[in-house]
């Protein structure tokens, strides 16, 4: 009996050493780095009243670059979805002189400062710029309106994309395509049966990460949004400008919405993500 406790015991330790160490830094790196200063930012948001908090979330020029915000992160996101995938898909599937030096500038966006990322979005799409004098003279004007803000976005968000879908493409096993083609099944039916579910998970996934990027970008949209009140103003910018102005409670009130919103969206994602995932392992 002794040596039955013993074993039981003597296992159950060896299940994973040094758990309770390991659970408590994790749990003292989450409370110093993410919940105490998230908890910090909804009681400097409290301390003004409900009346100041209600007052700043709600005047026109926040709800528009609430409107802006969302809206410019989602079509990003949406948009880096059907780019990446495609870029992914080129540099996994095809071999073409130069794949190297593509596939290492898709990371450039994570190394270049978001401002230098602006000032030369900006430089491109401005009136007299290489790309702006084509458009102008067709009626596109992407500097200073709200296409030029889901353009900085996209540039920002779209590695995450590329970076997630590239794995699951190069994973995925020939034999599944050869298979289904041997059945008679055209390139369609191949890739929306056979590759487009693996895929799923892996969209999904850039897509909430390039969102999530999207939402609290600032550097890359400052410059080529052009700030211009109820139109393109931003989010970030109208939180740094609450700052600036020491209205800390006003600005906390609009990071608690921004906050709430988001997380309520990215749970929204996972949740599908999760059962998409689900449904391709049951497949």
């Amino acid at each position: 009996m002794s040596t039955q406790v013993s074993l039981r015991s003597f296992t159950r330790q060896s299940i994973l050493p040094g758990f309770w160490p390991a659970f408590s830094y994790t749990v003292l790196y989450l409370s110093l780095i993410v919940l105490i200063p998230l908890s910090a930012v909804f009681l400097k948001s409290a301390t003004s009243g409900w009346a100041h908090f209600w007052k700043s979330i709600q005047s026109p020029s926040v709800m528009a670059a609430y409107r802006l915000s969302f809206g410019a992160s989602l079509a990003a996101g949406s948009l880096s979805v059907a780019v990446g995938f495609l870029i992914a898909w080129v540099l996994v599937r095809y071999h073409f002189p130069g794949k190297a030096l593509a596939d290492a500038l898709v990371d450039l966006p994570f190394a270049l400062p978001t401002a230098v990322a602006g000032i030369a979005l900006t430089s491109l799409y401005t009136e007299n710029g290489w790309l702006g004098r084509y458009l102008i003279p067709i009626g596109v004007k992407v500097a200073f309106t709200p296409l030029g803000v889901t353009i900085a976005l996209t540039f920002t968000g779209l590695p995450f994309v590329i970076r997630s879908v590239q794995p699951v493409l190069a994973d995925l096993e020939p034999e599944l395509e050869e298979a289904a083609s041997s059945l008679g099944a055209s390139r369609w039916q191949i890739f929306g049966r056979v590759i487009f579910p693996l895929v799923r998970p892996a969209l999904l996934t850039g897509f909430a990460l390039a969102f999530a990027r999207a939402l609290g970008e600032y550097g890359s949209v400052i410059f080529i949004a052009g700030n211009l009140p109820l139109k393109t103003e931003i989010v970030p910018l109208l939180i740094v400008t609450k700052l600036e102005q020491y209205d800390y409670a006003g600005a906390t009130a609009l990071a608690v919405v921004m906050l709430v919103t988001s997380f309520l969206l990215l749970l929204g994602i996972n949740v599908l993500q999760r059962r998409s995932r689900q449904f391709a392992e049951r497949a």
